[in-house]
């Protein structure tokens, strides 16, 4: 696999990053908008507190680049991705909840319902989905309605029953949290729970880009091969990770009796089913030519990491 130069990508990951964080500083003040009446200090400061300071910011960058093979403006994909974000920030929160994983860490500090209190997680997280929707919807990312209207739904499938919140009851019911432990499906469950948002980074570059039907399809193929591979980089850290590096701790899924791609592939057939993600994810590419260069290296980025 050809790819862009890892200083090049990095760079481009970094500046993304740092876009993202000012613009999502912008968009959670405390400056009301129009039809708002008041934005309460210690909602605004929990929202703040989620989604500032941290964060490889993975989904807004694939919105960016993939928006960029389309020369689409950069400051259009930027919003898009920083409602996407807004998603993920969301589910991160509800995660980390008593009554779902009962986390303490998250990106190296205490998670939202330590730092605060599970009444104020609950709502910084509803809060945070909410303004996603405003977001997505705004004049500045496209001027033709029909594009935010596709992106607004395809970003509510991602998220919702059929997407990231079903992932995660699926991903409840297998840890036996209903009564006895249900089977689980987990390429399924993983495509909806941590891939659906991923898929959605990547589609959402063809929707702001008005792309074909081929070049739509080669963006959607390569966002589902690039989620499931995510995952199982995830899963592994899960296992050889350690909690200073990961920002959280390490060995969860096991200590909660979780169904992985570890547990049902063995550390070596994961790291196989990597490969060979990533190379359905290049050939998904191959009808961009050099404008898929960055993606590309954004799969193996998604391989390789560390945390």
């Amino acid at each position: 696999m050809s790819g862009t130069a890892p200083t090049d990508f990095a760079s481009r990951l970094d500046r993304t990053a740092e876009e993202t964080e000012a613009l999502l500083a912008r968009l959670l003040s405390d400056a009301v908008v129009a039809d708002e009446i008041v934005r309460p200090k210690r909602l605004i400061e929990a929202m703040r507190y989620s989604s500032l300071g941290g964060g490889k910011r993975l989904r807004p960058f694939l919105v960016v680049e993939s928006a960029a093979v389309f020369d689409v403006p950069r400051e259009g994909a930027l919003m898009a991705g920083a409602a996407l974000e807004c998603i993920h920030c969301y589910s991160l929160i509800h995660d980390d909840l008593p009554a779902m994983d009962n986390s303490d860490l998250r990106r190296g500090r205490p998670t939202l319902h330590k730092a605060y209190d599970d009444a104020t997680a609950i709502l910084a997280g509803d809060a945070l989905l909410t303004i996603a929707f405003d977001i997505i919807t705004r004049d500045e990312i496209h001027r033709d309605a029909g594009v935010r209207l596709a992106l607004t739904r395809a970003l509510a499938r991602a998220s919702g029953v059929g997407g990231m919140a079903g992932g995660q009851i699926l991903d409840l019911g297998g840890e036996g949290r209903f009564g006895d432990r249900e089977p689980v499906d987990v390429a399924r469950l993983q495509q909806m729970k941590t891939g659906a948002l991923l898929r959605f980074g990547c589609i959402a570059g063809a929707l702001l880009g008005q792309a074909g039907p081929k070049e739509y399809q080669a963006l959607d193929d390569f966002g589902r091969a690039l989620g499931e591979a995510f995952q199982i980089a995830d899963d592994l850290l899960d296992v050889e990770g350690d909690a200073a590096a990961l920002g959280k701790p390490a060995g969860a899924d096991a200590a909660l009796g979780k169904t992985t791609f570890v547990t049902q592939l063995g550390i070596e057939g994961a790291r196989q089913r990597v490969g060979d993600l990533l190379a359905r994810a290049d050939a998904a590419l191959s009808v961009f030519g050099t404008r898929g260069e960055v993606l590309r290296a954004a799969a193996r980025f998604v391989a390789d990491r560390k945390n």
